[in-house]
């Protein structure tokens, strides 16, 4: 059985409609009921089981993964609130999976993280995010860390926010010139997948990313032209966006966008795309094919 974290995510959900037609029955695991509501589409799919539990609590995770040959983490937040925490979404619930994992005899962990993780970082999210790497280093359950730029998916939140860029005649944005490496979503979906199948001896990292690194004007740019469109970009130093998210975050313990956000967002992605590729035995998808499948779809 292969069971998924975070399972009603726009990733999770492409998992588990991929893995139905397949033999291994899946166990969905999510936090609520409004979670539950988000992959009805699967559960009731004969191959599809949904769990509902607090993801910190060990004992309810660890029934949950009774049978499981591998776990697949999706859990993670770019923002933190009030009522949820980076230490609890990233370090708490790795630490229940590796745990839970040992004493259930799962074969094999994957764990979805982000590109440019440090415990030395000055960003909150990508220190907590390398924190429960770490502990995922430490677990006896061998682990694939996949970490990944801006997912590009069909109908997902990346790509309307995308559409809706290209869509303006005019685009004021924060530090043009920040380096994007977009991959697809069904990309990040097959390395998963191959994941789930290949032997890991011990924990692993892979940086996987788009096979084409841009800056944010000019993915812009390409955006509009895949829609037949014209807009102009205006570019603005991120101090502007840092000091209004620090006001958010002094009126709000739910600010719309907080100061940790906008640095991962920020983030200069440059990678070689093609050696994680190549190891897991997928083909990227190119840039302009993604654009058309996710900003026409979405």
């Amino acid at each position: 059985m292969i069971l998924i974290t975070g399972a009603n995510g726009n990733l999770g959900r492409r998992l588990l409609r991929a893995l139905c037609g397949r033999d291994e029955p899946v166990r969905a695991v999510v936090r609520s009921g409004r979670a539950a509501q988000q992959i009805a589409d699967v559960e009731e799919h004969p191959a599809v089981e949904v769990v509902q539990l607090d993801y910190l609590d060990e004992a309810a995770m660890f029934r949950a993964m009774q049978g499981a040959r591998v776990v697949i983490h999706l859990i993670g937040i770019i923002k933190q609130t009030a009522q949820s925490r980076y230490a609890d979404a990233h370090e708490g619930t790795t630490r229940v999976i590796a745990d839970c994992a040992e004493r259930a005899g799962v074969e094999r962990l994957i764990y979805l993280s982000i590109v440019g993780t440090s415990v030395d970082s000055p960003n909150a999210c990508l220190a907590s995010k390398a924190k429960g790497e770490r502990i995922l280093r430490d677990c006896r359950v061998p682990a694939l860390i996949l970490r990944v730029p801006m997912v590009l998916g069909e109908g997902d939140y990346a790509s309307r926010a995308l559409r809706s860029r290209a869509e303006k005649a005019i685009n004021i944005l924060l530090r043009g010139s920040s380096l994007e490496q977009p991959i697809y979503a069904g990309d990040v979906e097959a390395a998963i997948l191959a994941a789930a199948k290949r032997p890991i001896p011990l924990a692993q990292d892979m940086d996987l990313a788009g096979p084409r690194s841009l800056t944010r004007r000019e993915l812009t740019h390409a955006a509009a032209a895949v829609l037949a469109k014209r807009t102009r970009v205006i570019s603005l130093p991120l101090a502007l966006g840092m000091l209004a998210a620090w006001l958010f975050e002094l009126i709000s313990a739910n600010p719309p966008v907080s100061r940790d956000m906008l640095g991962v967002l920020d983030h200069d992605d440059d990678l070689d795309a093609g050696s994680a590729a190549a190891e897991l035995g997928i083909e990227l998808t190119p840039l302009e094919e993604m654009l058309q499948l996710c900003l026409q779809r979405s």
